[in-house]
Formats: structure tokens, sequence, C-alpha cells
């Protein structure tokens, strides 16, 4: 039996306790804690590691620093902005000549349905201590490395400031200029040769859910049943748990099953 580990976006500024992240989601530290642990138990069982991390430029369109209100304010963090508001003229991009892709951004992401605009904290800047992983669980990723003799397979999404990419399949809306804004076919055809996948990281809400959702998606909805979510290894951002809940309810009547980082494999 093939086992690969999906971990999404377990880094230090998602994480509350000791890392103090500038996006830090309750208990998302002790999450991470524990799937560390689950990593030395289960070394070697564990055939390859997929890690998924952000890498955000500070003047990105779902950071304050694009956008201004009436009266030269940025928007303060988890503030949703609409296509109507802009074209009223409540938001505007704080570089002018940007205001017409942003305002065809938006509509798309509301044609979709999927999430709308959200100003997050500036998190996971790259090159940031908050972009790296969290302290443990890298510790543990280095320790699976050595006693495998292989590499952790890492995904880094989200440069392009011009889209949100909570999945790290695709970003929200694709730019043809950008090819890392792409569906992620290494990814897809090395998720798609596992017997099993764990999956875990953060947030539930979002990143985990659009990426699980879209390699669904593209493999089929039958993949999950090959797809095991580890329960205690991802929380929801506040205020979004309803994503998170509906992910996991639809994900199940899928075929996705659940377990616990000390559950799995015992």
């Amino acid at each position: 039996m093939t086992l690969h580990l999906l971990i999404v976006d377990a880094q230090q500024d998602f994480c509350d306790g000791p890392c103090n992240g500038a996006l830090a989601i309750p208990g998302a530290y002790d999450d991470m804690c524990r799937l560390a642990r689950m990593v030395h138990r289960l070394a070697p069982r564990i055939d390859v590691i997929h890690a998924t991390m952000d890498a955000h430029h500070t003047v990105d369109i779902a950071h304050p620093a694009w956008w201004r209100d009436a009266a030269g304010d940025a928007p303060a963090p988890f503030t949703v902005i609409t296509a109507t508001e802009i074209e009223l003229g409540a938001w505007t991009p704080s570089d002018p000549a940007c205001r017409e892709r942003s305002l065809r951004y938006v509509r798309q992401l509301e044609a979709q349905g999927n999430y709308p605009l959200c100003i997050w904290p500036p998190h996971c800047l790259i090159a940031s201590s908050g972009q790296s992983l969290h302290p443990e669980l890298f510790s543990a990723l280095c320790g699976w490395e050595r006693s495998r003799l292989r590499h952790v397979d890492y995904s880094i999404k989200g440069s392009n400031p011009w889209t949100e990419h909570y999945s790290a399949i695709r970003a929200e809306v694709l730019d043809p200029e950008d090819a890392k804004t792409m569906p992620n076919v290494e990814l897809l055809r090395a998720l798609d040769t596992a017997d099993t996948v764990v999956v875990a990281g953060e947030a539930l809400s979002h990143c985990v859910r659009a990426t699980v959702t879209d390699i669904a998606r593209a493999l089929g909805f039958d993949c999950l049943r090959r797809f095991v979510f580890l329960t205690d290894a991802s929380s929801n951002v506040p205020g979004f748990e309803a994503y998170g809940d509906a992910f996991l309810a639809e994900m199940r009547k899928r075929g996705m099953r659940t377990s616990t980082t000390e559950a799995l494999l015992a």
C-alpha cells in the first residue's frame, strides 16, 4: 500500500500559540504538534509527503495595501469587498490603473460562488519568518527525509498578486500569462498513484477545503474513497466554520474517511 501524506499550508503565520501568526487560527499550533508526532510515529510507513505553502507579496489583491475607501483609508482585515462596492466607489485600488482588472476579478469570484474577496491580514509574506513551517512539524519532516532518504515534495502557491490561491491545485482565477496559477498537474499525477492519501493542514475552511475539492474535481470524486482526513490536525478560520462543516459533510458522503493523528494506522 502506497501512503501519501498531504499537508496544506502548515505555516507559522496560520498558527496561534508560540508562533503568534499574522493570520493565527485558534488551535492550529496544537494541530500541527499532533501532526508532527504522527509523522515521527509513522515515518517508516509514509511513502511520500506533499507539503503546500502560501507565498504572498505585501501588495496583493486580498491584502489591505491594495485598496482604499472614499476617505483614503485601507480596509480592515476580514473586510469583504463586493463588485457593487467597487462600482459605486466605496472601494478603489490604491493604484487607479488597477481598477478595471480588479473589478473583473471580483465579478468573476462572485460568479463562481466559491469565496468572496476577503481582505486578509498580510500573511506568509515571501522571505518572512511567518512563511516558514510550524517548527515542530518542520523538524519531523526533516527527520522523515533523513530516515527514508527521500525529499518532501513542496508546492509553493500564491505569489501572483492578482488572484487568491487557496487551493494547491489552482488559483481562484487563472492568469493565462502565469503558469503558477494553472492546475498543478504534477501534484495531481502524484496523488493519483497513491493507495491512501492522508490530509491535514490549515485552514479547513479555506485552503484544505479548496485543495481537496479541486483534487476531487480533477481526478473524479471516486478518488475520495482513498482519502483520509485527520480531524485533529486542521481548524477553521473563525467566522467561516460553515465552509469547513459543509465541506466535511459533502466529502464524507462521497467516500472520504476520517481519523485522528493517534488512531491512524495504530
